[in-house]
């Protein structure tokens, strides 16, 4: 949804004339989701969202009155998964009508890679005459904290499930593991590959083609040029007035693919209502258990208790055909994880197919939520996996001695201390907490074996805590598709036996973030959401410090802290 343009277009037909030139600004970036309140809506007003664009794009493609597309890559500051799912839009618009892309630049003394995997997906890439390109590769980044905890007083205490959940090598490790850096150098190659390949095969290039211009550094436009990984050279003025003398288009005017609206959006929204659904249910941000509370740095969370009321909304709703479980998330808790995927097995047994769609990152607890699916779609570019645990403590005594601080606790019971900051594990509380990993992993494994149908001693091994892309996923059966929303929509039409054309996508809620004013009738409905005040003490403060840090995990199922993708445009960062 897009909030303020259903307001704003509630009750009218917009129109700009008989032909249009249709516009996608990357520099205002894109939402994979709506706003979840009125100030980011107001915040993010010239940023579309994905399914707006993508409905815009399908609409417009048998639109006689749309003549082409130019898209600006710009700073492009979209995440890998967007541009992933860009490119497919683009590609399958382009199959209808003309689509253009141009740029000042494909970085500037830095990588390029997905931007240009991006534009590479149009028919004609301008690159402006003092610009550059520069595919570079893809860079991960290892960040090991111990040597800097150690200066600060802060002892990390910490036991993980297995050898590849690095995160314990984060807060305890002062060298890079080799596990770790196995890891993360396959899923720099991963990536760097599947990219170089794809961008062959757009542009007409073979392979080594294309990895003789990523293995030249940066390439001036003349070079790009001649190497035929652009068309043209040109500023924007010259990209639109050739567009204009090859589409006909002198006259046409110029709108945002987003504020191209052909129909009253009223009509729609009434339509939608009526018409069969594929249900959207997201999973984003780490996950923890109960309500929404205010989070440190305000980063989103999935709280078991809305997407549980969410999925049992859409059980309980006869329009719902199916569910896609929209999952950007690096985990957290253990228990909120699970009960979430009860719900999702619930769901299918009242017989609507569940399709999760993975975005930049559903590992460690997002793959829990995900993998009791009936299938499962990923992004090339997917950190995903991560079927591990993770779980201790901060011990501050040594910080709160430099500062002068005195805090000791007073106890009563023999475990009151156990998770307490304030004291180290005893012998016996490691082993309770050895044996809970233990469990947990144990149980993690079993699960992920039975809902992916796949022996133990088979889906063991590529457990241990290991991330993997999207593409090696799909390789060793973690994943089923490759591919965005659109794709995931599909294949729960077809396992729903209904035609795409005939259902509407929509939330649980079609009132989007209006719905947080209207309280819920009941456990199965969708209602108010109340931010219960965080309790701040000086613990937790520390706390809060080292969220905003990349310090804290979320819970045992949390991706590993540090791991960093830069492959052009936003990084990629998956911050437990």
């Amino acid at each position: 949804m897009d909030p303020l343009g259903k307001l704003s277009a509630l009750l009218r037909t917009t129109t700009v004339g008989e032909q249009v030139i249709l516009e996608l600004d990357l520099d205002y970036s894109v939402l994979s989701a709506a706003p979840a309140n009125p100030l980011e809506a107001l915040r993010l007003i010239n940023a579309p969202t994905m399914r707006v664009l993508r409905d815009g794009l399908a609409a417009a493609a048998s639109d006689d009155a749309v003549l082409g597309l130019i898209v600006h890559i710009g700073t492009c500051p979209v995440t890998a998964a967007q541009a992933v799912e860009l490119a497919d839009l683009l590609a399958g618009f382009g199959e209808h009508k003309p689509v253009w892309a141009y740029t000042e630049s494909f970085g500037e003394f830095r990588t390029g890679l997905l931007p240009y995997l991006l534009a590479a997906h149009t028919d004609k890439v301008w690159l402006q005459e003092s610009g550059e390109l520069g595919l570079g590769g893809v860079r991960a980044q290892i960040t090991l904290l111990r040597g800097t905890l150690d200066k600060v007083g802060l002892e990390p205490q910490f036991g993980q499930r297995k050898e590849y959940k690095t995160a314990a090598d984060t807060y305890a490790a002062h060298e890079i593991s080799h596990a770790n850096a196995e890891m993360m150098q396959q899923i720099a190659n991963s990536i760097t590959h599947w990219a170089v390949d794809l961008i062959a095969q757009r542009r007409g290039r073979t392979a080594d083609q294309v990895w003789e211009a990523v293995d030249a550094g940066v390439l001036t436009p003349s070079e790009a040029l001649e190497r035929g990984l652009i068309d043209a050279v040109g500023y924007r003025d010259e990209v639109y007035a050739q567009a204009r003398r090859e589409w006909a288009g002198d006259s046409a005017g110029l709108r945002y693919v987003h504020r191209h609206h052909r129909a009253s959006a009223a009509k729609e929204l009434i339509r939608a209502r009526l018409k069969p659904a594929v249900a959207v249910v997201e999973v984003r941000g780490g996950i923890v258990s109960g309500r929404p509370q205010r989070q440190p740095g305000g980063q989103p969370t999935a709280t078991s208790e809305v997407v549980c009321q969410h999925l049992r909304a859409a059980a309980s709703d006869e329009q719902v055909k199916a569910v896609v479980l929209r999952v950007d998330s690096p985990g957290g808790s253990y228990i909120a994880s699970d009960a979430i995927r009860r719900e999702v097995l619930r769901l299918r047994e009242s017989g609507r197919p569940v399709v999760a769609c993975m975005g930049d990152v559903a590992a460690s607890g997002g793959y829990y939520v995900s993998m009791p699916a009936d299938e499962i779609v990923a992004q090339p570019t997917t950190l995903t996996g991560s079927i591990g645990v993770l779980a201790g403590k901060f011990v501050t005594t040594e910080l709160k001695e430099k500062i002068g601080l005195v805090m000791s606790d007073v106890t009563s019971g023999a475990w009151a201390s156990f998770m307490s900051p304030n004291s180290r594990f005893t012998d016996e509380q490691w082993a309770a907490l050895d044996r809970r990993l233990d469990g947990i992993y144990a149980d993690f494994t079993g699960k992920a074996a039975a809902d992916r149908g796949k022996p133990l001693d088979e889906l063991e091994p590529l457990a241990h805590g290991r991330v993997w892309t999207g593409v090696d996923a799909r390789e060793r059966g973690l994943v089923d598709h490759l591919g965005g929303m659109g794709l995931a929509i599909e294949r729960a039409c077809a396992l729903a036996e209904v035609l795409r054309d005939e259902v509407a996508v929509r939330p649980v809620s079609m009132l989007g973030f209006l719905r947080q004013f209207r309280p819920a009738e009941s456990s199965e409905s969708v209602g108010a959401v109340t931010l219960a005040p965080a309790r701040l003490d000086l613990d937790g403060l520390i706390g809060a410090v080292a969220a905003r840090l990349g310090l804290a995990a979320t819970g045992v199922l949390s991706l590993p802290f540090g791991i960093r993708v830069d492959a052009g445009q936003g990084v990629l960062d998956a911050l437990a």
